[in-house]
């Protein structure tokens, strides 16, 4: 790909995450000056970096967007929720163009007509001509005053009405009177001077534009009894677009330029490896030096000093390439507000949505993975959970429904939640339909706790939907959210009241380069389990086991957990042995204990994703390499209790 090209596509999607932020706080805020300035200053830059491009009709809905802001950020207008919806919708469209242009090298043989329909839906066209044609025409005319100008100048319109002279208003002795004058030209009110036949000698037909020194706040007093007959726009010396915007001076970057350096992903995600690799490295040290205590203490001891003094620079060296690896969420998710206002189109409902947190940096890994899945459950937020106008308003709630998206950082966890305001999740209905699919047995089904229930969702197969359409009903998506769940190493939850609404939360790990593990011994082998799948370990005497139905369970801190046996899961036999070992994980909502038969070192390792015939094993959920070269199979405690 054109390196010009690559960097505009990720510029570009940048600019339409921020444009949509400015846009959403818009909604809440329609005077918001600093937002306003925000959705300004992210267009007027988008506009730029599409001409670069065979981009045509993005450029034309950009400079109409930019004008229609331009009169809000001068205070000539105030946006309307029509405006607004307007402006949202252009950059939608934009941003549909940028994925175009990647995908396709164009933007398709219906771009001109979609910007057309656009411009024109609304008048926002007309306004925009209306309100900075004249300026680039000004500019044209002064060209080479302006670029030599030594102070900032000031452009400024009046067009008196018609009825000015009768009012005793004299236009020509008002700007006569205006300070810094550097040019003025006296043009026909219309499109041309009327012929003699059709002019009126007691009308005034006249426009009077020019050129000042003066500051924009000098100027306006002089025109405060004609407030509605007259434009001021301040001008930067010397500059000017193609479009005869002139804008004011860029805010000075605070970086020193030079400080930042783009950096393929690819070559990150090798430096991540090789910190993976001497992390195992330097756990191979703690090895040597347990050999090396039979034969030589003061080597080991040595050996122990050098482990530590490596383990804090490789400690070091972990946590800035994870902070090199940190990026914003904010492109990755840049599409979700244009995906829900099209999914609620297609339903025909209204639906607000509000991101918050989506600045929330996280390591690459989670940011490329986290879109797939928030989408499947915004889809099905959309079209199970919230209901439509009609049903809400049965319901005693407004016709518009709420969907939130909320992105933060809890201690090493990334934390995500995605919570509405519809109708709930139905236990009763998810058994009753977990039953009639096959998916879980009718006893099973009454027997099943409520975290137990709602987490039937994710099975595969799964479906409430009555009929297939565009967005579900075909009994996938909330097992493809468990599955990408699984792989970034995070768990999800679920709360839901019915009539209220349903609140999902993901948990991520901060940290995608090593995974904290726990070694564990199950039947002779030796197995890793990920920290963040444990609830706790614990060790109790055998009478404590006690036959529930056909298996086991026991009672830690007053709840009755069932017991399984991981060595027998793993094809092993139980060694029977007592106190007996318990690692207890809520991995799949309800805590379900594990017997294993010890316990071992806990190490920060570098997990590999399973492959060739690992990859075919749900309950394996990677590799890790041990320090003495071992290699162990990391456990997807999910897959094992599910």
């Amino acid at each position: 790909m054109d390196e010009l090209l690559e960097q505009f596509l990720i510029e570009g999607r940048d600019l339409v995450a921020h444009a949509n932020a400015a846009f959403a706080l818009l909604h809440g805020k329609p005077g918001e000056e600093g937002a306003i300035d925000a959705a300004f200053r992210a267009v007027h830059t988008l506009k730029g970096s599409v001409g670069l491009f065979d981009m045509a009709p993005a450029e034309r809905l950009l400079h109409a967007a930019e004008d229609r802001l331009s009169l809000a950020r001068k205070g000539e207008t105030r946006l309307t929720a029509v405006d607004l919806t307007s402006l949202v919708g252009m950059i939608d469209q934009v941003d549909r163009w940028i994925d175009a242009l990647e995908r396709d090298g164009t933007l398709g043989p219906d771009a001109s007509t979609l910007a057309e329909r656009l411009l024109t839906s609304d008048g926002l066209e007309v306004r925009a001509e209306s309100g900075r044609g004249w300026l680039a025409a000004l500019i044209n005319r002064h060209r080479a005053v302006i670029q030599n100008s030594q102070t900032p100048l000031v452009a400024f319109r009046y067009a008196p009405d018609s009825d000015a002279f009768f009012r005793g208003e004299d236009p020509l002795a008002l700007v006569a009177t205006l300070p810094g004058l550097v040019a003025i030209d006296i043009l026909p009110a219309t499109e041309k001077w009327p012929t003699a036949d059709a002019f009126e000698a007691f009308s005034c037909i006249i426009a009077i534009e020019g050129l000042s020194s003066a500051t924009a706040d000098t100027l306006r007093p002089f025109f405060r009894l004609v407030p509605d007959q007259f434009t001021l726009t301040p001008l930067e010396v010397g500059r000017e677009d193609g479009a005869g915007t002139v804008e004011p001076a860029a805010e000075p970057d605070t970086q020193a330029a030079g400080t930042i350096v783009r950096v393929d992903a690819h070559r990150v995600d090798a430096l991540a490896d090789t910190v993976g690799e001497l992390v195992v490295a330097t756990n191979a040290l703690a090895i040597l030096a347990e050999r090396a205590d039979a034969i030589d203490a003061p080597l080991a001891l040595g050996i122990r000093a050098a482990q530590a003094d490596l383990e804090r620079a490789v400690g070091a060296a972990s946590r800035a390439v994870s902070a090199v690896r940190l990026v914003s969420l904010a492109p990755a998710l840049r599409r979700l507000p244009r995906l829900v206002r099209e999914i609620a189109a297609s339903l025909d409902k209204d639906i607000h949505f509000a991101m918050t947190g989506e600045q929330t940096e996280v390591d690459k890994h989670i940011a490329d993975g986290l879109f797939e899945p928030l989408l499947h459950l915004v889809r099905n937020a959309i079209d199970h959970g919230i209901e439509d106008a009609a049903a809400r308003m049965h319901a005693g709630k407004t016709p518009t429904g709420s969907l939130t998206l909320a992105i933060g950082r809890e201690a090493e966890d990334v934390v995500v939640t995605l919570s509405d305001d519809g109708a709930g999740i139905d236990r009763d209905r998810i058994r009753t339909t977990a039953v009639v699919r096959g998916l879980i047995t009718a006893e099973v089904g009454e027997a099943l706790s409520d975290a137990g229930t709602l987490a039937l969702i994710f099975a595969p197969g799964f479906s409430t939907a009555q009929a297939v359409s565009s967005v579900s009903g075909r009994g996938v998506g909330m097992d493809a959210v468990q599955a990408a769940i699984d792989r970034l190493r995070g768990r999800i939850e679920i709360d839901s009241v019915v009539g209220r609404g349903t609140r999902f939360t993901l948990r991520l790990p901060a940290n995608a380069i090593t995974t904290r593990l726990l070694v564990i011994d199950v039947a002779n082998d030796r197995y890793a389990v990920p920290f963040d799948q444990i609830a706790e370990t614990v060790r109790v005497g055998s009478d404590r086991l006690v036959p529930v139905g056909t298996g086991m369970a026991c009672v830690l801190r007053n709840r009755t957990v069932p017991v399984l046996s991981l060595a027998e899961m793993l094809g092993g036999t139980d060694s029977g042995a007592s106190p007996v070992k318990l690692l207890v994980t809520r991995a799949s909502g309800d805590p379900v204990a594990l017997r294993v038969d010890g316990f071992h070192e806990r190490l920060d390792a570098m997990v590999r994703p399973p492959t060739g015939f690992l990859a075919g094993m749900p309950l394996v959920g990677g590799t890790t390499t041990m320090g003495d070269g071992a290699v162990l199979l990391v456990l997807n405690m999910a897959e094992v209790v599910g």
